[in-house]
């Protein structure tokens, strides 16, 4: 049972403080008094109170030199200022120096505890954000980044290194390799981990809706626009704006996005004014975008503006050595989530997933793990609770038939047309075999130059 709401009444008229101490008492409350602007700040030094209702003008200490005190000394307690229509001016600036409200002489009770209830709602859910945002913060810490590799050894000293800085960060992987997880974790562990962090994925837009979507629009600014509507950029003012699959947008969204990190400013689509805005950008991509500015499909401006710190996140197949940890670490998550104890994994299905080649990285192991964890029925996994595709050997793939230097990206391609053919080209099915999602099983297969039809 949440303890009750205690409430401190400051004015230097008694007959005020006892009214509002019975009526308040009355909703439920534990209403305290204090007849002077003194006696109310010696009050707050010794205990909390969630709301504080004081008059501004008063002999000696006044009002405002009550809220100055609790905003230093207890800055989560709502002060609610209590004015005559004279001194109208003083509540406003008190408002803008932190005050959560104020009613007017002679005010009317109905009044008082409406403004009363609806602060305390305003209270409530800013300590739930706040509690949200401290929740995501230890989440994204980077000690809760899995890896001892020392591919992934690197990747950590470069996060430390960067977080504190206000530099543009460029992500390089394969899907699946966890990319917005390392962005969160450069928001969080930044200066700017209290402020939003947005992300977008820039390859499942079409170009219209893309600059809608970043930049906002103005009511009228196309068919449909009936109100105005601010884009993420704004969203993300004065935090992090992640911009996944940044490789997949076009050459005219490239140049508004230029000049977002030249300028600092966007202008929303439909609109002749520009507004300044504050955000970080932190780009992923899992193409080469050296290449395509080589090959003239990506804007070189663009991605030496990008390039400032680059990240290269190794594939799993990489870091071999991380995968019992990862393993470990989602049993032990999803045991968690289903409030049942972890399972362990026998040391031949270790080898199993130690050999496997992971072309969905470490969002396929993640799947597999909740699959076999769900489905086993003892708490030791074993090879036979393995997915099949795990338990096939490399020369399940005829590799007698392959070029004696076939590059992985090859491999790649050749293994995801084997189970398009083992599926009947059932784009979900072959997805779930190989532990992607449908998306991500495109984005692969434009990669690898591999056709499938949508």
């Amino acid at each position: 049972m949440a303890p009750p709401v205690r409430i401190l009444v400051v004015d230097d008229d008694e007959i005020t403080c006892n009214l509002l101490e019975e009526v308040l008492s009355k909703e439920g409350y534990t209403v305290q008094k204090a007849l002077n602007g003194r006696q109310a700040i010696d009050q707050g030094e010794k205990q909390t109170y969630d709301v504080v209702l004081t008059d501004i003008k008063m002999i000696g200490v006044d009002g405002m030199e009550v809220l100055r005190a609790y905003r230093q000394k207890s800055p989560e307690t709502i002060i609610i200022m209590m004015t005559a229509f004279g001194s109208i001016e003083t509540a406003i600036g008190a408002i803008k120096e932190g005050a959560y409200d104020y009613v007017s002489k002679p005010f009317k009770l109905d009044e008082i505890k409406l403004t009363i209830q609806r602060s305390l709602v305003q209270k409530r859910l800013l300590e739930e954000n706040i509690h949200y945002r401290q929740e995501l913060i230890t989440k994204y810490k980077l000690e809760n980044i899995v890896g001892r590799s020392t591919q992934m050894l690197q990747v950590y000293k470069t996060i430390a290194r960067v977080a504190e800085s206000r530099s543009t960060v460029l992500l390089m992987g394969e899907s699946g390799t966890g990319k917005e997880l390392i962005a969160r974790a450069i928001h969080f562990n930044s200066p700017r981990g209290p402020r939003p962090f947005v992300a977008v994925d820039c390859g499942s837009l079409a170009e219209t809706l893309l600059e809608s979507e970043l930049f906002g629009h103005v009511r009228g600014a196309f068919t449909g626009a009936v109100t105005a509507k601010k884009g993420l950029f704004e969203e993300a003012d004065s935090g992090t704006c992640f911009l996944d699959e940044i490789g997949d947008i076009s050459l005219a969204m490239q140049a508004k996005l230029l000049r977002v990190l030249q300028e600092h400013e966007i202008k929303r689509v439909g609109d002749t004014e520009t507004m300044k805005i504050d955000v970080r950008i932190v780009a992923a991509t899992n193409k080469n975008l050296e290449e395509l500015v080589a090959e003239k499909k990506f804007r070189e401006d663009l991605f030496y503006r990008l390039n400032v710190v680059s990240i290269h996140l190794p594939s799993l197949r990489e870091r071999p050595e991380d995968i019992p940890l990862l393993a470990d670490h989602f049993l032990r998550k999803f045991a968690a989530q289903n409030n049942k104890p972890a399972c362990r994994i026998s040391p031949e299905a270790m080898d199993i997933l130690i050999r496997y080649r992971w072309p969905g990285n470490v969002r396929e192991l993640e799947n597999v793990i909740e699959r076999t964890a769900t489905l086993s029925s003892t708490d030791l996994i074993s090879p036979e609770d393995l997915p099949r595709r795990l338990q096939l050997e490399p020369a399940q793939i005829d590799l007698g038939s392959l070029p004696s230097r076939i590059t992985l990206s090859e491999l790649e391609k050749l293994y995801i047309q084997k189970v398009l053919e083992e599926t009947g080209g059932n784009k979900k099915k072959a997805a779930d075999i190989l532990g992607i999602d449908r998306r991500t099983l495109y984005r692969m297969a434009t990669r690898l130059g591999l056709t499938i039809k949508r």
